[in-house]
């Protein structure tokens, strides 16, 4: 069992250093160390992330529950906190806010103030130790050793870092080619890179080049099959509810299955795209959505096809 208290150590190396190769290697020493029954919670946590997601207690709560006390010893392990999360993430019903927040209290009184430190902005969603998704994937190819190249067209096709790890760390690179486009399970977008200007931009492109203009949308992926639509962001959110009129334009389309990848945009009365920031008022709605389709209407406009049939 690995001591919460040895994922902190690493964390705090990560964050005070901003050498890439330096984080990449700590990271990946600590993936190397974990038993196999705890590489997905390790990996998510120097993420920033947590296998149960949002737990429903806001920073304020955190903090008081903190405050109320902490260990002496660093006794607490991975496992005891993933099984404590998950936990106070299933409590539900009446009283529910005050029964978690007396649960997540007693989980941060077996933490030392250090581990505190390190499980207040993780819960809270603001962890900041420069594990970012790049230097993370570079670890797991190190800790497993793998090709990078492997790793990060696995990742392509993963729901998560967790999910990752555990099969490149585990099972090699066999396990890795389970990651596949899949219908209804959303792929990270392919996004653009930048150039210092289009001198430089063009030296790095061969063979002949386009231009296109860039109007500022809102990243969509549409998965369809037999009359079903899915719409997910960027951040491989589903916003089908919000966006009804892309779901009826991807039905529409004569393909019976298919995957593409575009862009939303807003528009104006007078056909003009609305800024991203007025786009992004489309998602997340799932109230009053018929009434937001008419004042903020929204157009669909793909770029690549990743599946068809």
């Amino acid at each position: 069992m690995t001591l919460l208290a040895h994922l902190v150590t690493v964390s705090e190396r990560v964050a005070a250093t901003a050498a890439r190769l330096s984080k990449v290697r700590e990271l990946s020493e600590f993936l190397r160390s974990l038993p196999p029954e705890e590489i997905r919670t390790g990996v998510l946590y120097l993420s920033g992330e947590t296998p149960q997601g949002r737990i429903g207690i806001g920073f304020a709560a955190l903090r008081a529950a903190a405050a109320q006390g902490a260990a002496a010893n660093e006794t607490l392990t991975l496992s005891q906190v993933d099984e404590a999360l998950s936990a106070i993430a299933a409590i539900r019903g009446a009283g529910s806010a005050a029964r978690r927040e007396q649960a997540l209290a007693a989980l941060l009184s077996q933490a030392t103030s250090r581990e505190q430190r390190f499980l207040v902005p993780l819960l809270g969603g603001e962890l900041r130790q420069g594990a970012l998704a790049g230097v993370m994937l570079d670890a797991i190819a190190a800790a497993s050793r793998l090709p990078a190249s492997e790793i990060r067209r696995a990742a392509m096709y993963s729901s998560g870092l967790g999910d990752l790890a555990v099969a490149a760390l585990t099972g090699g690179v066999d396990a890795l080619g389970r990651f596949q486009l899949a219908l209804f399970s959303p792929v990270s977008p392919m996004l653009a890179q930048t150039a210092a200007d289009v001198g430089e931009a063009l030296k790095d492109l061969a063979g002949e080049v386009a231009f296109e203009w860039k109007m500022d949308g809102a990243r969509i992926q549409v998965h369809k099959t037999d009359g079903e639509v899915r719409i997910y962001t960027r951040g491989l959110n589903d916003v089908s509810e919000a966006v009804p009129e892309i779901v009826e334009a991807a039905r529409a389309l004569p393909a019976d299955t298919v995957v593409l990848d575009g862009e939303a945009i807003a528009f104006d009365g007078a056909g003009r795209p609305r800024p991203f920031q007025i786009t992004m008022r489309r998602f997340g709605r799932k109230l009053d959505v018929e009434k937001l389709r008419s004042e903020l209407p929204i157009r669909a406009f793909f770029f690549d096809c990743l599946r068809l049939g």
